[in-house]
């Protein structure tokens, strides 16, 4: 006979099946970028925004990672409170809550972009009671290896190579510090707990280096 299994036992090894293809997905990236997720061009940025992303829910998901460069856990806890006001309008700063980040170390008070407020406010329709983005069948929040299969496939379907979740993040950053902005600033922004956690982060290219070598 064949085995009956139990709706959450089922659930269960979809989540196992999903954990183990971002665990796939994560150690490609590795290989063929030694350990660091691309830094995205801003064409790709718009393709992801305007053909990879097929969702409200998920540009705005991922457009809070790239508009405050957060990191992809601290995105998907969000709670509804954190972004929205009582009227239902998008708060002027989005709340990243101490025990929502990496290490705990201290909730950040981010600017909203109008970009990102576009975005908020067009899935403020989808939202739920209490987090902003909603897990399956409305339990929880949506999981972070949920959240990186979503990107994975749409990065696909761009045949970008080489990216991942953390693309985001370190795109937002390097920008910033490629902008002049002081790396204090920038890490208030990112949450990172030292300057040099913060360097690993940013890339440097070629031609920098080279306008660099020309100066001297």
């Amino acid at each position: 006979m064949p085995v009956l299994l139990k709706s959450t036992q089922v659930e269960g090894l979809r989540l196992i099946h999903r954990k183990i293809k971002v665990s796939r997905c994560s150690e490609e990236m590795k290989v063929n970028r030694h350990g660091q997720a691309k830094i995205l061009l801003a064409e790709e940025i718009t393709r992801l925004f305007e053909e990879g992303l097929t969702t409200d829910r998920d540009r705005a998901l991922f457009g809070v990672c790239f508009f405050t460069g957060c990191r992809i856990s601290e995105s998907c806890s969000l709670l509804t409170d954190d972004v929205y006001g009582t009227n239902g309008s998008v708060r002027p700063k989005l709340t990243l809550r101490k025990g929502n980040t990496k290490g705990k170390l201290k909730t950040r008070s981010i600017p909203v972009r109008p970009e990102l407020i576009a975005l908020l406010k067009t899935h403020h329709s989808e939202v739920g009671k209490r987090y902003l983005f909603p897990g399956r069948w409305g339990r929880g929040h949506i999981h972070p290896d949920s959240a990186a299969l979503i990107l994975r496939e749409a990065f696909e379907r761009l045949t970008i190579e080489g990216a991942s979740t953390h693309s985001f993040r370190r795109t937002a950053l390097t920008r910033l510090s490629n902008a002049g902005v002081p790396l204090r600033v920038i890490q208030e922004i990112s949450g990172h707990e030292t300057l040099s956690a913060l360097q690993k982060y940013l890339e440097v290219t070629e031609q920098q280096v080279e306008e660099a070598i020309s100066r001297l």
